[in-house]
């Protein structure tokens, strides 16, 4: 079984564009903590009737565009996979939702249902390269 030094080894070996540093991992995870607490706080919005939406839907635009920009930073084919082009048509969503109130019940589902089925698919879906 690799250790996390040789698969780090081996993926520095491999010349195929990706992109890191020190702490991209630890970024993403607390950008993450952060999006999460956004979904929650929209949560709150849409099916108890809080108020708030504006702000829950900033901190879930920001932490996730930060999430975006560093994947699409240390993946330069990000923008040309499913997983790059589903997650801009999620932060168009989430935008939609935030203004649009009538509409906020089912774009909350429809982008619930959309981001797990997104991120929990295979990584030959995620990873495939669509133009």
């Amino acid at each position: 079984m690799p250790t996390v030094a040789s698969e780090r080894a081996l993926r520095d070996r491999e010349d195929d564009g990706h992109r890191d540093f020190p702490g991209r991992g630890l970024l993403i995870n607390v950008l993450r903590v952060f999006h999460i607490a956004g979904l929650a706080g929209i949560s709150a919005v849409v099916l108890a009737g809080m108020s708030g939406a504006a702000n829950w839907g900033a901190l879930m635009l920001i932490s996730g565009l930060g999430i975006v920009a560093l994947d699409a930073w240390a993946n330069p084919l990000y923008f040309r996979q499913a997983k790059g082009l589903g997650t801009l048509l999620k932060l168009a969503l989430v935008v939609l939702l935030v203004v649009w109130e009538p509409g906020r019940l089912p774009l909350f589902w429809f982008v619930l249902v959309f981001s797990v089925a997104l991120s929990h698919a295979p990584g030959r879906l995620r990873h495939r390269q669509l133009f």
